[in-house]
């Protein structure tokens, strides 16, 4: 298998672009498209019975090519190039982290009893439950053999690499099981800094900090510039993860692509519902809605209202505002200027102010 589908390499799809990239948003939608056919090309095709392509690695591409966004592929690419590395080199990883999170997602909605994602329904509704499971299964294990099949990785790139990503993968799965967890339990003893916690596990390694680190290690990267990219995606990833929460609460429904308000009828412990629960009078009520599992429309916008009454909504904004405003200055210190550190500082805004 090679690396790549397209006619063009990783840095000739960024040179090719790079005059139009003024911001973040910019270089997704200059470079999601091309990116994300290099990364569905690392996904298996079987000579051997084409039933294994239909129940396996057809519905997983087609569900890949439904994405969204891209962009930890592409700040892990950004990564690399910021510090000075090949791009191409980086693809195998960039993919690698991708797949993840759409195993992360495949899984994630069979957890959640979700319908839709992305505007689409979901995998376990299409495909049935087991063979759902088992290609979210298959995104898993692309994950780490992306990467120890990269002929352009030196063995001990390849083995700290592996390492980045084992423990990512680790660290969602401790995140996602607080989630889970709390919301089984009927749990409401849940403080900040436990939400916190749980948000940094679940999504800020995967969706900032370990994309940036592999980057930057791949690209030949100091310890430094490692460590100050590392903790910039955390800062980041937590951000994106309240803005989730919020979009999900009070975005426009048309523009979310996933089930609106969904996160109150799974009784998602979220930086808003944690503080409401402890700042508003009416923190009973909003616990009876957060455990009846409702998808009444009145009793999810009194949710909400709830929350909005008390601050709460006002309160998780600013949360995310502050950790993007304050997460830029190290960065900057430690990285030569270019284009690619320009997109990684507007990231950091773009991870707070998308609207989907």
């Amino acid at each position: 298998m090679t690396p790549f589908d397209t006619s063009l390499s990783l840095d000739e799809i960024l040179i090719q672009h790079v005059d139009e990239m003024k911001s973040f948003s910019d270089y997704l939608a200059a470079c999601a498209d091309q990116v994300g056919v290099m990364i569905n090309s690392f996904i298996p095709h079987s000579d051997v019975h084409e039933d294994i392509n239909r129940y396996l690695y057809d519905p997983l591409t087609k569900y890949s090519e439904n994405a969204g966004k891209r962009h930890r592929p592409l700040i892990c690419i950004a990564a690399c190039v910021a510090v000075g590395g090949d791009a191409d080199k980086v693809a195998s990883s960039a993919a690698a982290i991708e797949h993840f999170h759409t195993a992360a997602l495949i899984h994630d909605d069979i957890a959640d009893e979700a319908e839709t994602r992305r505007g689409e329904p979901c995998l376990h509704l299409t495909q049935g439950l087991g063979l759902a499971i088992n290609e979210g299964d298959l995104g898993l294990s692309l994950v780490n053999g992306t990467v120890m099949h990269d002929p352009t990785l030196d063995d001990a790139t390849k083995v700290r690499v592996v390492t980045e990503l084992v423990d990512m993968t680790r660290r969602t799965i401790e995140g996602q099981a607080l989630d889970l967890g709390w919301a089984r339990d009927a749990r409401y003893d849940i403080t900040e800094d436990d939400y916190l916690l749980m948000a940094t596990l679940k999504t800020a390694h995967y969706s900032g900090a370990v994309p940036l680190a592999v980057g930057a290690i791949i690209g030949g990267g100091s310890e430094e510039q490692i460590a100050a990219l590392r903790q910039y995606g955390l800062d980041t990833g937590l951000a994106f993860q309240i803005q989730d929460d919020l979009l999900n609460l009070v975005g426009a429904e048309e523009a979310t692509k996933k089930d609106f308000r969904s996160d109150i009828t799974e009784g998602k412990r979220t930086l808003c519902a944690v503080h409401a629960l402890s700042h508003s009078d009416k923190a009973d009520r909003l616990a009876e809605i957060l455990s009846a599992r409702t998808t009444d429309r009145a009793l999810l916008d009194e949710a909400v209202e709830i929350m909005q009454e008390c601050g709460s909504i006002d309160y998780a904004r600013a949360y995310a505002l502050n950790l993007t405003s304050k997460s830029k200055s190290r960065m900057i210190e430690v990285l030569p200027e270019s284009k690619a550190r320009d997109l990684l500082v507007s990231m950091a805004d773009w991870f707070v102010s998308r609207l989907y």
